[in-house]
């Protein structure tokens, strides 16, 4: 409480204020009152909170006035697109129609309330994010191997890429297969041909013995399913030719397509693949393989070296035909074609010159894109520039949101499933932060300054701008794409941004301009020298990858919880998408979220991984991997290597002892009782006489291991060794199909069957028991089905394993 002293003037009763001298003095009334600072908490809370939600209604007003919220589209259609590709299983097309339809209703007869019209229009946006993800999964059909086997495959050549070792991959049609006829075909497989004297030309109808596996599966739980992509790309199977692949018909001339459309398209491709092989003639080695690399998108003949280098530095993304490059040449064709127009005065006062450019421009990128080979990164850098220019025929703004969240729209209608690509996800994150970043930059005050507009300041304010823009823009893009990097390939470039600033330069000002110059003159013959000009350049790119890549710059982080990668993405996209200070709000979630997941402990990691195919197993320790194999298969375990941040690998202790021939499928050589008995004895000797938690291996036989729980896990290559693994272990892996799932003894058996529907396996022991998480816990979508094939039948079963198992014992 406090004492308020107010002056009250009062005028003599009966006079009035206006004659000065019947003036009486003012007379001194004292209150009581409270000031604001006493007033209670209950009443400031609520009063704060509203004042609160009152600016926040303001703010979400005034981005709603200057069409911010248009810019949600494509999040709530990719949104919902995600939604339909992650669930469990397909939601009934007629319902989702139906819904779809009721929505769509419900918007145009909705109330005038912009809040409303608002949310019915997201959750259509959702209703049709899902249907276009059903209707592209329908459109796709892809017939995806069951299980790999080793045919003769007959194939149509539709597209090939050499790797600058004498190997070429080539993507075939698939016509026919021979001993054994596969049953259920894919229509379209790669395979790799090694040892032909020169590479088949498309069109081509060539026969090898070949050995075919399915698309990979997550190599961990949660990780990639390269399948997903494979479907959605059209190939149903991998593979490799033993030996090199002969012409069906040697004196034969190509095959036509069967249509207009792939008659076209295999025209673009044999004209890409003669610019890369144009290219690589006149720069050998990772040079010219890097040049075709960044003209056809060719990138399988840069060494593994080279490649490595690049990615570990953070330029990576160089080779990814991108923004980056889209931007730059369409930039250096406008700025230079403009220059050239501006020499002929007469065109000049004539001719809107700015939009010749422009057009000739878009004629350029066009033309970039039909020989990139149809990246997503390809596609989402031309439309995004397409519109670009087209906006300079109307006058409208090149640079802004809207042309982002239209690019984005065209994407997701066109290929939904791209929503869960790092491609599509790392490329558009980059482009909304740098063009959110560069309208603000836009917006900002400027203060005039005398000093930077001399002459003899002016070069120097050039030059720093340069490479200021080139400093945040390395900022900008690392920051927004870091999330992602880590979602997809659990590890973080430390050194991207100094590796960066120092290959810009380059790039910008010698290898795209002579790399545009020599595309200009190959019709001509005249690119050589414009060629040995990038080639220059892309030496010192090279050089600068190698010297970075030597500072070990590289942060293995693991896999992220799914909970936090979804909220901090929603944080990113509030922060790239509002304008007022509610995109604090994101900074605010993003903030909250990892800090969240700094003080939550760290999730336990599995005491024991199993790949899909059982045939490499790895028992995780605090600081190492120990696997079954001497060398690991670089594509699983480096995944693996990357997920659990453990660099180091412990390899088997090899031991001398007799392998019987491998045997497949269900066939065993039978072990005589002295040879299941010596066996049994050895590989219990081997788990008790051995280091805990590193395997022991008798090579092409079985490897045994005893935990540090006690626990003993053997593998087994050979499945006549069944029987005595059984007995002497308490887990059990093989890649052999059985039949069945399970050991009399007791044992817990992992086979090839059970693995192909499971997919990958992590097991963890806890107090309750053995606790195993599948990478699979249905095979009901499109991509998975083929797991659930069974040859024999010609059938999709989803049990087809007996309940109790004869182990052959």
């Amino acid at each position: 409480m406090q004492e308020l002293t107010t002056v009250e003037l009062r005028p003599e009763a009966g006079e009035g204020l206006a004659d000065s001298n019947s003036f009486s003095p003012p007379v001194v009334v004292t209150r009581s009152t409270r000031t604001q600072s006493a007033t209670p908490m209950r009443h400031r809370l609520p009063a704060a909170a509203s004042h609160l939600l009152r600016a926040g209604m303001r703010m979400l007003g005034e981005e709603a006035d200057h069409g911010r919220l248009l810019l949600f589209s494509p999040v709530f259609l990719g949104a919902g697109s995600a939604v339909w590709f992650l669930a469990a299983s397909d939601f009934p097309l007629i319902a989702s129609l139906l819904c779809l339809l009721a929505l769509t209703v419900a918007v145009l007869i909705a109330s005038r309330r912009a809040a409303v019209r608002a949310t019915l229009l997201a959750l259509s946006l959702v209703a049709c994010g899902m249907v276009t993800a059903q209707f592209e999964s329908r459109r796709a059909s892809t017939v995806i191997l069951d299980s790999a086997v080793t045919t003769t495959v007959t194939g149509r050549v539709e597209r090939r890429e050499g790797d600058g070792r004498g190997r070429w991959r080539y993507i075939l049609a698939v016509t026919g297969t021979e001993a054994p006829q596969v049953k259920r075909r894919p229509e379209r497989i790669t395979a790799i041909a090694r040892g032909a004297d020169a590479a088949f030309e498309i069109g081509d109808l060539i026969t090898g013995r070949a050995r075919l596996t399915p698309p990979a599966g997550p190599a961990l739980p949660e990780l990639n399913d390269f399948s997903f992509s494979a479907y959605f790309d059209g190939i149903g199977a991998n593979g490799f030719f033993y030996g090199a692949p002969t012409k069906v018909d040697a004196q034969a001339a190509p095959q036509a397509a069967r249509s207009t459309a792939e008659a076209l398209l295999e025209g673009l491709y044999r004209l890409r693949s003669g610019i890369g092989d144009r290219i690589r003639s006149i720069l050998p080695g990772d040079t010219g393989a890097f040049a075709a690399a960044l003209v056809t998108d060719e990138r399988r003949a840069i060494s593994d070296a080279t490649t490595e280098a690049l990615r570990q530095s953070g330029l990576a993304h160089i080779i990814a035909i991108s923004g980056l490059n889209m931007a730059l040449s369409a930039g250096i064709f406008f700025v230079g074609f403009r220059m050239l127009l501006s020499l002929f005065p007469g065109i000049v006062e004539a001719y809107p010159t700015k939009k010749i450019a422009a057009a000739g421009a878009l004629i350029a990128v066009t033309a970039y894109f039909l020989i990139s080979g149809f990246a997503v990164s390809a596609e989402r850098a031309f439309i995004m520039m397409a519109i670009m220019l087209i906006a300079v025929f109307f006058d409208r703004p090149s640079i802004s949101l809207r042309n982002v969240a239209l690019s984005a729209l065209v994407i997701i209608v066109i290929s939904p499933s791209e929503v869960l690509g790092p491609s599509f996800q790392m490329s558009f994150a980059a482009t909304l932060a740098l063009v959110s970043g560069y309208q603000l930059w836009k917006d900002r005050r400027v203060r005039e300054n005398a000093f930077l507009k001399l002459p003899i300041i002016r070069p120097f304010v050039t030059i720093a701008g340069f490479f200021g823009g080139v400093f945040l823009t390395s900022l900008i893009g690392g920051f927004s794409t870091a999330l992602f990097s880590i979602e997809h390939f659990h590890r973080l470039t430390a050194y991207g941004l100094p590796a960066n600033l120092a290959t810009m330069p380059i790039i910008s000002f010698i290898v795209m301009p002579a790399g545009l110059l020599a595309m200009l003159l190959m019709p001509f013959g005249l690119d050589v020298l414009p060629w040995k000009v990038v080639g220059f350049g892309l030496d010192l790119v090279i050089a600068v990858a190698k010297t970075v890549s030597g500072w070990d710059g590289n942060i293995d982080v693991g896999r992220l919880p799914a909970w936090y990668f979804a909220v901090a993405v929603a944080g990113f996209l509030l922060l790239t998408l509002l304008r007022t200070r509610l995109r604090h709000v994101g900074t605010s979630i993003i903030a909250v979220s990892t800090l969240i997941l700094l003080l939550l402990p760290v999730p336990r990691p599995p005491d024991l991984v199993i790949s899909e195919d059982g045939s490499l197993v790895a028992i995780v320790e605090a600081a190492a991997m120990a696997s079954n194999r001497e060398r690991p298969p670089d594509f699983i375990f480096d995944q693996w290597q990357r997920a659990l941040v453990l660099p180091r690998h412990d390899p088997p202790k090899m031991l001398d002892g007799p392998a019987l021939p491998t045997q497949g499928e269900d066939r065993r050589v039978r072990l005589s009782r002295d040879q299941q008995n010596e066996a049994r004895t050895a590989m219990r000797s081997a788990a008790a006489g051995g280091d805990a938690n590193r395997f022991s291996c008798v090579k092409k036989a079985w490897c045994t291991s005893r935990l540090g729980n006690g626990q003993v896990v053997t593998v087994i290559d050979n499945a006549a060794y069944l029987g005595p693994a059984c007995d002497a272990a308490d887990i059990v892996v093989t890649s052999v199909r059985f039949r069945f799932n399970s050991c009399r003894s007791g044992a817990t058996l992992f086979t090839g069957e059970t693995l192909r529907r499971t997919g990958s396996i992590e097991l963890r022991f806890t107090d309750a028991g053995l606790e195993v998480a599948t990478a699979f816990d249905a095979l009901s979508r499109p991509w998975m089905r083929h797991r659930a094939y069974d040859w024999r039948s010609n059938s999709f079963t989803e049990s087809g394993l007996a309940n109790v198992s004869d182990s052959g014992e």
